[in-house]
């Protein structure tokens, strides 16, 4: 009887445990958030974050800081540090030795031809009679977090792009994304091409037909705070500042329907642009319902008037900091809007930068900084000195990117010995005055350079795509052209130091003061979202950021 009863017992725990262990994958379910929103603030330096901290709202960039996780040593692992190449390797978590995304343009070393990221002959513009707007993605060999998500969902998932910028919101999107838009300059209009849709949906027509830009710059462009509170910023007017167009100087206020009148390309510079942007991604929340259905989505917006107007004027102007602190309010206003149409909670943002920007070099100049110009003679030169030593003319396609392609296909037709030429490239360039190294891209193992450059010279190098040598400029050291304003491309953390920011579904608030790298965003979105890494992808996730996920 006792064996009998000890045997039911035995029987009856065997069976809930086989219950249980039956019931408890239909108990789990896969978690993923409504939506995934990936903002990067072009040229915006890490140091932004808190330069203007004190400023900011408490629901733009205090949000962030406040309430998600900041990795706040974040780099860029190759050079040269420019807008496409940027946004390809947040998405692709890759670099251009491997996705192909050597520049914003490059010159083809096999044809000679020059090459824009994102020019593609064979789609047409939608939305605009502008041949400019031929784009496509057909240039990015590696698949994106967003082609990654859309892979995992069947295609269930919506991806939609958002820039002024053509090549901010395609290269972002990915492969098939369900649409890319930007601005057309001649029309005032978002656009896009015949490789994502055949028409403009009716909410593009309807937004573009409400004349936004007009509103934007009715009341012209004024501080948003009384000037003498910018002490961030050095003086109004001074010799290094571009002038925005219709302007005698660069001092507020500006007339911004002058400046656009003039030249439309002017709204760019100024920070209704980004206004623009953020409003047409709150339309693409509604025309596409993202995050509102079944699948998680997934929305890319780069900021691009911060890049633009960094360019005209650098990081010290009052202008910079009135954009920025206008982009927080802008922020703050989006951020709402996400609440309240996808629920606070139900959503992932990330936000990061395609690069830094350099001092302007009056700037640094009047400050007792090292700095300097590099020759504008720096192509003639070169092309002459290797003409006069290897007797034919034409040996360099062209110095961009702060590398020199050579002429690749002349130099077979001739039989000429190519590393000599390289060679002599590299002691040329060595001589010039505000040039640290020169290094033959096919030779950097060898060069005698820090191993860190190594690694970036590396990562940026695509044989079929960059130049045969690199050049490396001194810390703080500019181009020619920019006289007035900056720029950037370099190795230098002033460019290749950048902010990252989770906030929302998931994310604890935290800080790491580990360095992490631009290639690790997609890796740490992928392990977020329990898909592949996009197929190129050299990045690890950011275990801080996942951890008890």
């Amino acid at each position: 009887m006792k064996k009998t009863i000890r045997f039911n017992i035995l029987f009856l725990l065997v069976c809930v445990a086989l219950q249980a262990q039956t019931k408890a994958p239909l108990n789990h379910r896969l978690e993923r958030p409504k939506l995934v929103v990936g903002i990067v603030v072009d040229q915006m330096r890490w140091d932004y974050l808190y330069r203007y901290y004190d400023k900011y709202e408490t629901g733009g960039f205090k949000r962030l800081l406040n309430d998600g996780f900041s990795c706040e040593n974040t780099m860029i692992n190759y050079i040269p540090s420019v807008t496409a190449i940027g946004h390809t390797t947040i998405f692709t978590g890759s670099v251009p030795a491997i996705h192909g995304i050597a520049g914003n343009d490059w010159i083809d070393p096999a044809s000679g031809k020059p090459t824009y990221c994102t020019d593609d002959s064979t789609v047409t513009a939608i939305g605009t009679d502008s041949k400019s707007s031929k784009m496509s993605p057909h240039n990015l060999l590696a698949t994106t977090i967003t082609d990654e998500l859309r892979l995992a969902t069947n295609f269930q998932s919506k991806v939609v792009g958002v820039s002024l910028k053509d090549r901010a919101s395609i290269l972002p999107a990915g492969h098939n994304p369900t649409a890319a838009f930007w601005l057309d300059d001649a029309s005032g209009k978002f656009v896009t091409s015949s490789y994502y849709m055949p028409s403009l949906p009716g909410w593009v027509n309807e937004f573009n037909n409400s004349k936004p830009i007009d509103k934007l710059l009715a009341n012209g462009w004024n501080t948003l705070l009384p000037i003498d509170q910018y002490t961030e910023s050095t003086a109004d007017n001074v010799a290094w500042e571009g002038t925005l167009k219709g302007a005698a100087d660069p001092v507020f206020p500006y007339d911004a329907q002058k400046a656009y009148a003039l030249d439309h390309g002017s709204l760019r510079q100024m920070p209704f642009g980004n206004t623009l942007t953020l409003q047409f991604a709150k339309a693409a929340l509604d025309g596409y319902k993202l995050g509102q259905e079944k699948t998680t989505d997934f929305l890319t917006i780069n900021c691009a008037s911060t890049d633009y107007s960094g360019h005209l004027v650098g990081p010290n102007a009052i202008e910079i900091e009135d954009v920025y602190l206008r982009l927080d309010k802008d922020l703050a206003t989006f951020f709402t809007s996400l609440d309240q149409k996808i629920g606070k909670g139900n959503y992932l943002v990330f936000l990061t930068a395609d690069h830094g920007a350099a001092h302007a070099e009056g700037f640094m100049d009047a400050n007792k900084m090292p700095t300097g110009f590099l020759t504008k003679k720096l192509d003639t030169d070169l092309e002459n000195t290797l003409d006069k030593q290897f007797g034919t003319n034409h040996l360099v396609l062209g110095v961009d990117n702060f590398q020199v392609t050579l002429n690749k296909n002349k130099m077979d037709s001739l039989n000429l010995d190519q590393d000599k030429i390289k060679a002599t490239t590299v002691n040329f360039l060595q001589h010039q005055e505000g040039i640290q190294f020169a290094v033959d891209q096919d030779k950097i193992a060898e060069a005698s350079v820090p191993s860190p450059l190594k690694e970036m010279m590396i990562n940026g190098y695509n044989r079929q795509r960059s130049g045969s040598v690199l050049m490396i400029t001194l810390p703080g050291w500019l181009p020619y052209y920019s006289k007035k304003g900056t720029t950037h491309s370099v190795w230098n953390p002033y460019d290749t130091h950048i902010p990252l920011i989770f906030m929302g579904w998931k994310i604890d608030h935290g800080t790491t003061n580990r360095t992490t790298h631009m290639t690790d965003i997609a890796a740490t979105l992928a392990a977020l979202l329990h898909i592949q890494m996009p197929n190129g992808c050299i990045g690890t996730p950011i275990t801080e950021v996942i951890k008890n996920k």
